[in-house]
């Protein structure tokens, strides 16, 4: 790769790259499928640990770099264990049941602290098909919204790197002016793409599936300190699709369904501009009192 193009390569695709690596650290043979090498990328720096989007993405790209992988991501499901350190990390993505059209993975992340100790900080499972052309209707029409262009973007705060990485242009539902305590419905409705514009793709929309603040946030207007446990991406659309997105916006809608002794859920659609709804997710979340 020349000079030019290193210095011109998008911050997120740096973020998701990957190296193959050797199923042990003792093996000595050929590279072994499926294993690789990666690390955070302090673009997408959150409060603690990486952000939470850019984690999903590079286990989703585990699996897509994998030499037996079959047809296009359907779902995926991560399960964030701890949050990662400042550190190089593993991935293993192992195909566990291949089937005539889908096929079924399990993906586990990595790291060693500096005590020399290993620890799995995620593990994901996910769903990987040939899609086949039938008949298809979406039942949650994307909702009226003025054109992206039309929407003043929102000042990032400076308290975390990644937000900095997307542009937003909230439309309803924005993040509380005062945190007084005051209670809200929860939902938020935004445009939303990376910054720089990048050409849509499957990591890429997995990580903008996380990229809505905190439920209880919107609900209780109080800075209560939360974390993802657990999120889901279904994907509704493939490659042909994502690439007739380009580098427009997507237009997303997050809600919370319920809020219970120490964790609740949140809920979230994303369409393009040409109103085709791309992905859906739902997401479990610790919050602290």
């Amino acid at each position: 790769m020349t000079r030019s193009a290193l210095m011109t390569r998008h911050p997120f695709d740096d973020a998701v790259a990957l190296a193959p690596l050797a199923a042990s650290a003792d093996e000595r043979g050929p590279q072994a499928p499926g294993h690789f090498q990666g690390a955070p990328h302090a673009a997408y720096g959150n409060m603690v640990g990486p952000f939470g989007g850019i984690t999903a993405a590079q286990a989703l790209a585990a699996v897509l770099r994998h030499p037996a992988r079959l047809g296009e991501p359907v779902a995926l499901t991560v399960n964030y264990a701890a949050a990662l350190i400042e550190a190089p990390f593993r991935i293993e993505a192992r195909p566990v049941r291949t089937n005539r059209s889908t096929q079924h993975w399990t993906v586990v992340l990595m790291q060693t602290d500096a005590q020399g100790v290993d620890g799995v900080m995620l593990t994901a499972t996910c769903v990987t098909a040939v899609r086949r052309a039938t008949w298809s209707a979406v039942e949650v029409p994307r909702p009226a919204a003025p054109a992206p262009q039309q929407v003043p973007r929102a000042v990032p705060p400076k308290r975390v790197r990644w937000i900095e990485r997307y542009d937003m242009r909230p439309l309803a539902g924005p993040m509380p002016l005062q945190w007084d305590g005051s209670e809200a419905d929860s939902l938020t409705r935004l445009w939303v793409r990376d910054d720089p514009p990048r050409p849509l793709d499957f990591l890429s929309l997995t990580a903008l599936a996380d990229v809505f603040f905190p439920r209880v946030w919107r609900r209780r207007a109080r800075m209560t300190p939360a974390g993802t446990v657990s999120m889901s991406v279904y994907f509704h659309a493939g490659a042909d699709e994502l690439a007739a997105t380009g580098e427009g916006y997507l237009l997303g809608q997050a809600r919370a369904q319920s809020f219970f002794n120490g964790f609740f859920d949140q809920s979230a659609e994303l369409w393009n501009e040409a109103g085709h709804l791309l992905a859906t997710t739902h997401q479990v979340v610790y919050f602290k009192e």
